[in-house]
């Protein structure tokens, strides 16, 4: 009965937040209280959820100072040269464009936290979608799955799970499953070439004439724009004009929600400027030229630090982000102005994660997780028995996503593992069998840094998993494929 009721917790939460009856905040805390009830333990919801919130609060914490902080790195040009090169690669061509949020996604992904990644790239690439009118599904899709690719470095965390919970070195994991995922990162950015054609074919047909205009705080995203429906894209006001990435005095508004920057040109009540759209002002009042290197040094000894476990990552964030605050913006109005900057979308992303702690907390400590999984562990086929390092990729791929990645990877893999080492399938395969579903990881509704993704770029969850899911999970299977291909699962 915990086995069926579930899969049917979650496949009506996915239902409601995909047909956008409930947002996702409500969604994540009402339909786990009522299936809490509905399994006779309505009573203990409290420290379920209290259990949820006390496992994911070091979570909520790294995400807000991680996004003050990497907030005032975009506000003070750190991230500039990176995003001039893109640009100037991308040159307002959607198929360039789309191929470019790909490789900037998977560049920035190199430090192993998915919420930085996602700050960057939506920073940099949201106001060229926007003056285009191209689909932000498309962006966020191809950025999610550039980042799950790069996940499973072995500071990113799959990686390090998989090889702590079988009792192996993470690196016999990760060295031999290079070429696989370098097959699977060369498929995102093929698929991402494919998708900007699509946007490019699209748009060159698009009229901007009697467009709507976009009202305060909302967007329109069209899921058919980027699957080939030959919808229109997102609807904005006719005329934006400029390019560039969101860095600037306006980033935090322009390209994550947030109230305007002290300088920001007044725009009315709701309204929104050409300027919002131009990004690299490089005139900007909140850039910092002579503390480049302080802010480059300092970024790279946080990432250092972060990649060495010298602190746990949300010390060394909230350590970072007061120390960006006071050396680029000594006066404290100055630095109230940047916080105030920030504060919507860490207000957006902290709520997100403390209510999924109780989809999480409800999800675990009713015992669900604990019967779903052995529920598909016993489904298994003997005869698939010296099939594990497939059977065990196959099953990452759900899993990972209706799971966090420590229930995977320290529940079920190491049941996976002992059942494969009973048809002589070795462990280091199903470890490495385990991680190819990080693509699609990614984009589940358990993982926090998915709402720092769909809250900057404006992007409804439900948009975003309809869009996302499918190349997702084509992107794990060419993973996948490959490794068996080569020998390495």
């Amino acid at each position: 009965m915990l086995t069926i009721l579930g899969f049917a917790m979650i496949a009506t939460f996915l239902v409601l937040i995909m047909m956008k009856k409930m947002s996702p905040i409500a969604a994540l805390v009402l339909i786990p209280a009522l299936f809490c009830v509905l399994v006779g333990k309505g009573a203990h919801l409290g420290d379920y959820v209290i259990d949820g919130v006390s496992s994911l609060a070091p979570t909520a914490a790294m995400l807000m100072f991680a996004i003050v902080y990497f907030g005032v790195m975009i506000d003070v040009g750190l991230f500039d040269p990176i995003v001039r090169a893109i640009l100037k690669f991308c040159k307002a061509d959607p198929m360039r464009i789309v191929v470019g949020t790909a490789l900037l996604a998977a560049i920035v992904s190199l430090d192993g936290d998915g919420s930085t990644t996602f700050m960057i790239t939506v920073s940099a690439m949201y106001p060229l979608y926007k003056r285009l009118k191209m689909s932000l599904v498309v962006m966020t899709g191809v950025a999610a799955m550039a980042n799950g690719v790069m996940n499973t470095l072995p500071w990113g965390g799959p990686t390090a799970r998989a090889a702590t919970a079988l009792k192996v070195d993470a690196t016999d994991i990760f060295v031999p499953m290079i070429p696989a995922l370098a097959v699977g990162l060369v498929a995102v950015v093929v698929l991402a070439y494919a998708l900007g054609l699509r946007e490019r074919r699209r748009l060159g047909t698009l009229s901007l004439d009697g467009a709507p205009e976009r009202e305060p705080e909302t967007e329109t995203v069209l899921v058919g724009a980027g699957a080939g429906t030959g919808a229109a894209g997102v609807s904005g006001a006719a005329g934006v004009s400029g390019a560039g990435a969101g860095a600037g005095a306006g980033a935090a508004r322009g390209a994550a929600g947030g109230p305007a920057a002290a300088g920001d040109r007044d725009t009315g009540a709701g309204g929104e400027s050409d300027d919002d759209f131009k990004g690299l002002d490089p005139n900007r009042p909140t850039l910092r030229p002579r503390l480049y290197w302080f802010n480059a040094l300092l970024t790279l000894a946080l990432l250092t630090a972060m990649i060495m476990e010298l602190l746990p990552i949300p010390v060394l964030f909230l350590i970072g982000a007061a120390l960006a605050l006071t050396v680029n913006f000594p006066h404290i109005p100055d630095q109230k102005a940047r916080i105030a900057a920030h504060a919507d979308n860490v207000l957006n992303v902290s709520g997100m994660v403390f209510a999924a702690a109780v989809f999480t907390g409800v999800l675990t400590g009713t015992g669900m997780v604990d019967h779903m999984a052995n529920w598909l562990v016993d489904t298994i086929p003997d005869g698939m028995g010296p099939q594990m390092g497939l059977v065990t990729g196959l099953l990452s791929l759900p899993l990972t996503y209706f799971m966090s990645n420590d229930g995977f990877y320290f529940g079920v893999l190491p049941v996976l593992a002992e059942a494969g080492q009973a048809h002589g399938v070795s462990t280091l395969e199903i470890a490495r069998a385990s991680i190819v579903g990080q693509p699609l990881h990614m984009s589940s509704p358990l993982v926090p840094a998915v709402y720092v993704l769909v809250g900057m770029a404006k992007v409804e969850f439900g948009d975003h998993t309809r869009f996302v899911v499918k190349w997702a999970v084509l992107t794990s299977l060419v993973i996948l494929a490959a490794g068996i291909l080569f020998g390495i699962i």
